[in-house]
């Protein structure tokens, strides 16, 4: 049976989600598997992935099995699979950079961040590792705000030959450079900043875009974030979202057909809630003008597990990723990163996206090199 090889930047709760994950689909037939919107890509199942590397800087993951270590304070996410054997793959070392912010050290043992004193590894260090591993395809899981780091990490994948996964909004397969550089040396990379199952960025695009189809004028709107685990700490240091607030924003201003002033939108990160844990709520509010010109307004509340609701889509990812390293294709992947991402090279809808991986799946195209028109004609834009 074909394996894939993985490598994981950041084991939290996304990497423990995704670990439980590819243990607990081992259990289910195609009719059992619940949660995913593919259960075969290319001929490789969910089962058929295994972690080869991992990487944290957290003192109480550092140097355990990763199948342990993603069970480690702090995270916090829903354990639905608990009986995972040892994978023999130790948690290593990872670069520090701007991998975490300083404030994250003044919480609950539970909450905080405790950082290892291991030596860091050097760029060589990790090319070294994720060769000597076998390590096919790279996924970025470091907090929001981690630019220096996740530059460090895309560097040693195109040094180590690694299909990159970009799942957090720091824009590397939005920009025209590291997209050039990864086409260049013949390796997939798929980003930026990875949309949940069903989540608060894939719901708002979907409410907005129904106003749009359905000659609703969206005046404006607001999407209103809690939660209670490291992500929401961390993005407490709001010198750390610039990149978040744009991803999330220009996601939704995509589909809206005219785009929204800067001051009818707001959509970010807006509270650290600790008793939320894992769990995150999204408030969102549109106003609009019906027929007639008469006012309406919709509010919503979403309330979901965080980590598991992006570990799906990450799993089709990651194999969409391989496929594309069998093909011999190299660069930005385009109908997987707008399917799967918030702020891809290019922006489309969902319904358009969700027709490229189809179609990209099979082999029969990645999607046409022009950018999908609106039902109104306009285009959609293009994000970065």
């Amino acid at each position: 049976m074909r394996r894939i090889q993985i490598g994981i930047v950041g084991v939290g709760n996304c990497a423990s989600s995704l670990v439980q994950g590819l243990q607990y689909y081992k259990e289910k037939t195609p009719e059992e598997a619940i949660g995913l919107m593919h259960w075969e890509v290319g001929g490789y199942r969910p089962f058929d992935i295994e972690v080869a590397a991992a990487f944290d800087i957290d003192q109480r993951k550092v140097g355990k099995d990763v199948n342990e270590a993603i069970f480690a304070p702090p995270n916090c996410t829903e354990i639905f699979c608990s009986e995972i054997p040892p994978a023999g793959v130790p948690v290593r070392m990872g670069c520090i950079l701007d991998g975490f912010s300083e404030h994250m050290q003044g919480y609950a043992d539970a909450q905080t961040f405790l950082p290892a004193t291991d030596p860091q590894p050097t760029r060589e260090d990790v090319v070294r590792v994720l060769k000597e591993s076998g390590v096919e395809v790279l996924l970025n899981y470091l907090p929001v705000g981690s630019e220096e780091a996740t530059r460090f990490y895309a560097e040693c994948a195109l040094a180590a030959g690694c299909a990159f996964v970009n799942n957090i909004p720091v824009f590397i397969a939005s920009d025209p450079a590291w997209a050039g550089r990864f086409e260049a040396a013949g390796l997939p990379i798929i980003g930026d900043d990875i949309k949940a199952q069903l989540g608060a960025t894939i719901t708002h695009r979907t409410l907005v875009d129904l106003f749009r189809r359905r000659g609703v004028k969206l005046e404006r709107t607001y999407q209103l974030n809690t939660g209670g685990n490291t992500d929401f700490l961390n993005m407490l240091n709001h010198t750390r979202l610039a990149s978040k607030k744009e991803s999330k924003t220009e996601a939704v201003q995509s589909v809206a057909g005219v785009r929204l002033a800067d001051t009818d939108i707001h959509i970010g990160p807006s509270d650290y809630v600790p008793w939320q844990q894992d769990n995150k709520v999204c408030f969102i509010r549109m106003e609009g003008k019906l027929f007639g010109d008469v006012a309406m307004n919709i509010e919503m509340r979403l309330s979901v597990e965080d980590s598991p609701n992006s570990a799906g889509v990450a799993i089709d990812a990651i194999r969409c990723a391989k496929l594309a390293l069998d093909r011999g294709q190299g660069g930005v992947l385009h109908g997987p990163s707008s399917y799967f991402c918030k702020h891809p090279p290019r922006q489309v809808t969902d319904d358009a996206a969700h027709n490229d991986v189809e179609l990209f799946i099979s082999g029969a195209s990645e999607g046409v090199d022009e950018i999908p028109p609106l039902d109104d004609g306009k285009q959609v834009l293009v994000a970065g």
